[in-house]
């Protein structure tokens, strides 16, 4: 699963943002590897940032999206197009993927049960 994770760092120990579309980076994080690719957030002065970075999102393929906080034109955006989104977090880029990865499998295991 690739996530996209919108951080005020260029690393796994860097902060999730509190703000979607002003984050300085999103980083792509495999969530079997944990490694990462840092992309900067070249959208972060612009007007409508939010769905500018939900667009660019978008288009690098992520099943999942994890910020602080999130407007709902760039929570559409996302949602729309398949993406999951977790949004509210707080903690480390590295702790909230962890924090994801845990809630998917829970999820995944009373679903079965529910069959």
């Amino acid at each position: 699963m690739k996530i996209g994770v919108l951080s005020d760092g260029p690393d796994l120990g860097s902060w999730v943002s509190d703000d979607f579309g002003h984050a300085p980076f999103f980083l792509i994080v495999d969530s079997e590897s944990y490694d990462y690719t840092v992309v900067e957030n070249e959208f972060m002065e612009a007007e409508g940032a939010g769905m500018k970075v939900a667009d660019a999102i978008v288009g690098l393929g992520v099943d999942a999206v994890i910020t602080g906080g999130i407007g709902s034109h760039g929570y559409n955006i996302l949602t729309k197009a398949g993406i999951r989104v977790s949004f509210d977090e707080e903690g480390t880029v590295e702790e909230c993927v962890g924090n994801l990865l845990r809630r998917i499998e829970r999820e995944e295991k009373f679903a079965k049960m529910g069959e």
